[in-house]
């Protein structure tokens, strides 16, 4: 019985993956579609639609565990994809190409991840995630959109990312097409995350381990993988500041929309090991692509050797968090 429930849940969980990987990529072809017909620019689209829209599965994933009285697998998915989305994602991708960073676009908007990841530390620091946290993350996300909206405006025409939006984001088929696969991404993302979290919740208690540590590892890997597939296919065609920008507005919204879920839907206290633990290695993870991407020490690249370093921090992520996870159920 129990092995049965088991296979049901990691069936529930997989499959939850694979529909959420497919409706993401169709809710960002909708929407982005949807905005190229009404004639949005395509740097524009890529800032803040392309950006919000990799962050939707993490954002639904955290709707869903918020509502089911999850807060744990909620927070955990954010701090965990983040974290992948560095650590896995680019070092992934810097492993396949060098990663080269030109844009001023992107230069400028890399300040803005960085210090929206120290003002989420402080909106924690008390160790309660509140409503009205959830409402500042929510004023906070409309200020940013604000500010990518004037740096797409002022982005020259010889930006990369410009010329690589450009690029990728050209009109495919009807607007009737567009709205179409707009609310049917919309419609599988959100079963698909109510897929997930159940089967991942039953998961956890399966196994006597928190839903903080399935929302950092498998939630967050499985929701990261769009990310990861599509930034290892933009670098090889050479769609470098495209591969970065991507990660760098998908974390900003993570921050901001995502974390905004369970602030909202299920405030209270949350686990210690948040703050101390996960919020200090994603900073770490932050200051780090920070100093790669601004050329501090070479510029503007990310090197095979450092895509290695963060693949290895992320691995070493995994197993200290699995470690822990297993002292904890012995105890």
């Amino acid at each position: 019985m129990i092995i049965s429930s088991m296979a049901t849940s990691i069936a529930a969980v997989v499959a939850g993956l694979i529909l959420l990987v497919w409706s993401a990529d169709r809710f960002i072809f909708g929407a982005a579609q949807t905005a190229i017909h009404f004639k949005v620019p395509p740097i524009l689209i890529g800032l803040t639609i392309v950006s919000i829209g990799t962050s939707a599965p993490e954002a639904l994933v955290s709707l869903s565990a918020a509502l089911q009285g999850n807060p744990g697998l909620a927070i955990g998915n954010v701090y965990g994809s983040n974290i992948a989305n560095i650590a896995l994602v680019l070092g992934v991708t810097a492993l396949v190409t060098p990663l080269a960073v030109n844009s001023a676009t992107l230069r400028r908007e890399l300040p803005i991840l960085l210090i929206i990841n120290i003002a989420v530390i402080a909106l924690l620091f008390d160790g309660t995630l509140g409503q009205f946290d959830g409402v500042l993350l929510l004023i906070a996300m409309v200020v940013v959109m604000y500010i990518l909206v004037r740096l797409s405006r002022s982005a020259g025409a010889d930006d990369p990312i410009k010329t690589e939006f450009d690029d990728e984001l050209k009109e495919q088929g009807s607007i009737s097409k567009a709205v179409v696969w707009l609310l049917v991404g919309l419609i599988v993302l959100v079963a698909s995350a109510k897929l997930l979290v159940w089967g991942a919740v039953n998961i956890a208690h399966a196994l006597g381990v928190s839903d903080l540590i399935i929302g950092l590892s498998i939630v967050a890997i499985g929701t990261s993988l769009p990310e990861l597939a599509a930034s290892v296919t933009g670098a090889l065609k050479g769609e470098y500041d495209l591969v970065v920008g991507t990660i760098v507005g998908s974390n900003i919204f993570n921050f901001l929309l995502v974390l905004a879920m369970p602030a909202l839907f299920s405030p209270g206290p949350f686990a210690p090991e948040i703050l101390y633990r996960d919020a200090m290695i994603t900073l770490s993870l932050t200051v780090a692509l920070f100093l790669m991407a601004m050329g501090i020490r070479k510029a503007g690249y990310i090197m095979r050797w450092e895509g290695a370093i963060l693949l290895t921090t992320f691995i070493a992520y995994m197993v200290f968090i699995y470690m822990q996870s297993l002292s904890v159920v012995a105890a």
